[in-house]
């Protein structure tokens, strides 16, 4: 059971979890998450149904949409695998940015390569500066696919 104030996936992949643990979700998140005193309220309405995600539930899958895609579920494994290694460590000890363990970096920063890899199949780049470039980019992504469904 999960508790009102969390959220849940029912029958996410390895896909989501990457993606949802991306650079890229985390500066859509910083930018449209509502807040109580500092901290993040992530809510389904305002930030899960907006997020535009990289286009790779396309109907004619490529080689190169499932190479993506494929990337991301092998770096998203690579992320729960550091994690694991880290036997007692809470994510509080994980993710402290001070003595974050180099296996779960270098984990991250492969899985945010391999999400922007992805988003460059959509007119994104692969290396973004900031974040601010990476909100830009998704702002203007989720005007295109609003203007999309509008005039369907």
């Amino acid at each position: 059971m999960v508790a009102d104030s969390c959220s849940s996936v029912p029958d996410a992949a390895l896909y989501h979890f990457g993606v949802l643990s991306s650079a890229m979700h985390m500066a859509w998140v910083s930018h449209v998450c509502g807040r109580i005193n500092s901290d993040y309220r992530y809510t389904n309405q305002i930030v899960y149904n907006n997020f535009p995600w990289p286009d790779l539930d396309a109907k004619s899958v490529t080689a190169q949409v499932q190479k993506s895609r494929s990337a991301i579920e092998l770096a998203a494994q690579a992320v729960l695998d550091a994690r694991a290694a880290e036997v007692g460590a809470t994510l509080a000890d994980l993710y402290n940015p001070i003595t974050m363990p180099a296996a779960l970096l270098k984990a991250h920063r492969a899985l945010d390569a391999a999400v922007d890899a992805a988003y460059a199949l959509n007119g994104g780049k692969r290396n973004w500066k900031t974040d601010a470039e990476r909100v830009a980019f998704l702002f203007t992504r989720y005007e295109a696919l609003t203007n999309m469904a509008d005039s369907t």
